[in-house]
C-alpha cells in the first residue's frame, strides 16, 4: 500500500527545510529508521529516517528544494506490496523497449552503460571537471566516487551506482560536463544490459530518446540546448566565481573560448577595461566594452541565516537592551592554559581558553541567579534555571550557530573542553544535533577570534544576557609600583536584558566573573 511519508515537526518554531542530499533514489528499498534524507533547518543538519519497511515510490523534492513542515516528503509503497513493487522496478530496468526508440540510458549493443550526471543543485546545468579518481579500464565498486567536480556551489564527489568496469570517459580533467548528459560509461558486473544509475540520475529517458549515448558522446562538440543557455554567459564555474569576485556582470563579457566561453583571461581584460582576447574567425577583434557601476546581485536568504536575520529583529524590537563593557588583565590565564596545554594535548584534550571562561561564568551565575533566568513574552513572570547551559556563538560556511555546553555547574574545565572541541566541530560542518541547541540559558560570543575588540552583542532571546569577548591584545599597564609592565588585556562587552537586569547588578556579576579569570586559582578553590 503506498502512502506518503509527511514530514514532522524536526525542532521548535521550524516550518520549512532545505533538502541537502537524499539517501535514496526512487525503487530504492528501505528499513524501519533507516535515513532517508538529510535536511537542513533554520539552525542544524538533520537526518530524516523512514517510519515503515518499504519500497521508495517517489522523491517530492530534489536537492536544495524547500520542503515545509506537514506537507509529504516522499511516497513509500510499505511492506507486503514492496516485493512487488521491488520487482516491477526490476522489471522496467531489465526488460527491452517496446518501442523502436533505444533506452537513453544504454549504449548501443547492449554492453555498456552510460552514466547520466545528475541535477547536483538548484539552477545548476553545467559543472568543471576537477578530477577523476578513475582511468579508464579500473573496475568500480557501487557508491564508489568516480569523480570530483566543481560547481558554482560546491565541490562534489560522484559516486558510481553500480559495480563494473569503466569503459570510457566522456570528459577530460577541466572539461565542463553538462547536467542530463553521459558523463562516463560503464560495462556493468555480470554484463547487465542496464544500469540505474542513468534511470536515476536522469529522472527521464526521454533525454536524447533519438540517439544512442556514444552517439551523443561523438556530437560533444555540438552546440549546447538552447533552453540550458538562455540568458547565460557559458564559463565554468571558477570563472563566475571570478567575474562575482570583481562585480563583473559576466553576460557583458565577449568569451575568447570556444562557442563564446568566458575564460578568465576575457574577465581580466573586461576589468582592465582593455581589448577582449576573443577574436571573430574573420580576424576582426571584438571591441571591449567599458567596464560599468552600479550593478547589483541578488541572493535568496535561506536557512540558518534567514532563521538568525528572524531571530535577531525579534530580539531587539522586544527586548530592551542595555550594553556593559570592561577590561579583563588574562595575563595568568593565558600563563595557566600555555602550561597545562601540552600535558592534556597527550591525553587528548584541546585545552583553549574557552573552557576557563565559560566555567568561570558558571561559577558566577550561582551568585547572580537573575543572569541565567527569562521572562514569559508579556513580562509577567520571570523563569530562574538550576542548569547553566552556556550557549557559545560558532561562525560556520552555512552561518551562525548558537550550541550550548550543558549542565557547567556539573562539569570540570575538562569535562567543558572536551564538549567545546565536540560542538565546535559539529558547527563547523553543519550537523550539530538539535539536543545541542535547545535549552541554552546564557550565551558568550567570541569576536575576538577574527580581530574584534568591542562589540554590542544582540541577546540571544529567550535568553536574558550575552557577552562578546574581544581579541587579547598585549598594552602598557602600571603595575602596583608605578612601573610600566606588558599585559594580555581583553574587552569584554554585554548586552542585557533591562527589563530583569540593571546595571548594577550586571557590574557586580562581571566583577566577580572578572576576578575569577584574574586570579585563576580562585576559580579553581571555588570550585570545590
Amino acid at each position: 500500500m503506498s502512502k506518503d511519508f509527511i514530514l514532522p515537526d524536526i525542532g521548535e518554531g521550524i516550518v520549512e527545510c532545505e533538502i541537502v542530499e537524499w539517501l535514496v533514489a526512487e525503487g530504492d528499498e528501505v528499513k524501519e529508521d533507516q535515513p532517508v534524507v538529510e535536511v537542513m533547518t533554520d539552525k542544524a543538519m538533520v537526518e530524516i529516517p523512514a517510519k515503515d519497511d518499504g519500497v521508495v515510490e517517489k522523491l517530492y523534492y530534489q536537492k536544495g528544494d524547500i520542503a515545509k513542515v506537514h506537507e509529504p516528503l516522499f511516497r513509500i509503497n510499505a511492506a507486503g506490496d514492496s516485493s512487488d513493487a521491488a520487482e516491477e522496478k526490476t522489471a522496467e530496468k531489465e526488460a527491452p523497449k517496446s518501442d523502436s526508440k533505444p533506452d537513453s540510458n544504454q549504449a548501443t549493443g547492449g554492453e555498456t552503460t552510460d552514466f547520466i550526471l545528475p541535477d547536483i543543485g538548484e539552477g545548476i546545468v553545467e559543472c568543471e571537471i576537477v578530477e577523476w579518481l578513475v582511468s579508464e579500464g579500473d573496475e568500480v565498486k557501487e557508491d564508489q566516487p568516480v569523480v570530483e567536480v566543481m560547481t558554482d556551489k560546491a565541490t562534489v564527489e560522484i559516486p558510481a551506482k553500480d559495480d563494473g568496469k569503466v569503459v570510457k570517459l566522456y570528459h577530460k580533467k577541466g572539461d565542463i560536463a553538462e547536467v542530463h548528459k553521459p558523463l562516463f560509461a560503464l560495462q556493468p558486473a555480470g554484463g547487465a544490459q542496464a544500469s540505474g544509475s542513468g534511470e536515476t540520475a536522469s529522472g527521464s529517458s526521454s533525454q536524447n530518446s533519438a540517439e544512442s549515448k556514444p552517439q551523443a558522446a561523438a556530437k560533444a562538440e555540438a552546440e549546447p540546448p538552447v533552453n540550458a543557455r538562455q540568458g547565460k554567459a557559458i564559463a565554468s564555474p571558477a570563472v563566475r566565481r571570478l567575474a562575482r569576485e570583481n562585480d563583473i556582470n559576466i553576460a557583458d563579457v565577449p568569451g575568447s573560448g570556444k562557442k563564446g566561453r568566458v575564460l578568465k583571461k576575457d574577465i581580466e581584460a573586461f576589468k582592465s577595461g582593455g581589448q577582449s582576447a576573443a577574436t571573430s574567425t574573420d580576424s576582426k577583434p571584438t571591441q571591449q566594452p567599458a567596464a560599468t557601476s552600479g550593478g547589483t546581485r541578488t541572493e535568496a536568504i535561506r536557512g540558518v541565516k534567514a532563521a538568525m536575520a528572524k531571530q535577531m529583529m525579534n530580539s531587539v524590537s522586544t527586548i530592551p537592551h542595555f550594553t556593559y563593557a570592561d577590561e579583563f588583565d588574562v595575563t595568568n590565564l593565558i600563563a595557566l592554559r600555555e602550561k597545562l596545554k601540552e600535558q592534556y594535548k597527550e591525553k587528548g584534550v584541546r585545552l583553549t581558553v574557552m573552557p576557563f571562561f565559560i566555567k568561570a561564568l558558571s561559577l558566577a551565575l550561582k551568585e547572580f541567579p537573575v543572569m541565567n533566568a527569562q521572562v514569559n513574552e508579556d513580562c509577567t513572570e520571570i523563569t530562574y534555571f538550576d542548569d547553566h547551559n552556556i550557549g557559545m556563538a560558532v561562525d560556520t560556511k552555512i552561518g551562525l550557530l548558537v550550541p550550548n555546553v550543558k549542565q557547567v555547574q556539573n562539569k570540570s574545565i575538562i569535562d567543558v573542553a572536551n564538549e567545546v572541541t565536540r560542538l565546535t566541530q559539529a558547527a563547523r560542518e553543519g550537523k550539530v544535533p538539535q539536543a545541542d541547541m535547545k535549552g541554552g540559558t546564557i550565551s558568550i560570543s567570541n569576536i575576538g577570534v577574527i580581530g574584534g575588540t568591542v562589540a554590542t552583542p544582540i541577546i540571544n532571546k529567550p535568553e536574558a544576557a550575552i557577552v562578546a569577548l574581544g581579541k587579547v591584545q598585549e598594552l602598557p599597564r602600571f603595575d602596583e609600583n608605578g612601573n610600566v609592565v606588558a599585559r594580555k588585556i581583553m574587552t569584554v562587552s554585554w548586552s542585557g536584558d533591562h527589563r530583569i537586569i540593571d546595571g548594577g547588578t550586571i557590574a557586580r556579576f562581571n566583577k566577580l566573573w572578572q576576578e575569577y579569570l584574574e586570579d585563576p586559582t580562585s576559580m579553581l578553590v571555588n570550585m570545590v
